[in-house]
């Protein structure tokens, strides 16, 4: 099985406002474009799913798996290992507990390895799904960010 390449990449207009993800899936000579834009969100929502969107995409459970991503918000989180912690406390107070769990769910299933890129760095497919993101956000049939608009994003629900 060879391994997976993910660049993934989040935008938002506004910081809340019109948003949207882009990803590249890669492995061997498959190559996969994926993005989706939202009517009302944030950018470290969409640096999220698009991570969670990437790795929901696999279709073999325990593939080896790089992701690249400019979204210390997501690095941090997994790296630093704070996400386990803000899963132990219920995730209290903490923003986007329903991405969070989503995450954690198909972070479990692969072999994941994050690494942090420097994002607008002149690195080809972080570019992509930046270009990818944006076009996204600015579609014309946009989609509701559930998790945002009921307030799930601020831990409301819990």
């Amino acid at each position: 099985m060879s391994k997976i390449t993910i660049y993934t990449d989040g935008a938002a207009s506004g910081n809340p406002g019109p948003g949207g993800y882009g990803v590249i899936l890669k492995s061997g000579e498959h190559y996969k474009e994926l993005s989706k834009g939202f009517h009302l969100t944030t950018n470290n929502r969409m640096e999220l799913l698009a991570v969670i969107v990437a790795l929901e995409a696999l279709k073999i459970k325990g593939s080896e798996v790089d992701i690249f991503t400019d979204s210390k918000y997501v690095y941090d989180a997994v790296e630093k290992q704070w996400v386990f912690q803000w899963e132990k406390k219920g995730f209290k107070k903490k923003k986007n507990p329903d991405l969070w769990k989503r995450f954690l769910v198909v972070y479990r299933m692969h072999k994941v390895k994050l690494h942090w890129i420097k994002g607008h760095a002149n690195i080809p497919d972080n570019e992509r799904c930046d270009e990818l993101a944006v076009k996204a956000s600015q579609g014309k049939k946009l989609l509701t960010d559930e998790g945002y608009e009921k307030g799930e994003e601020q831990g409301a629900m819990f």
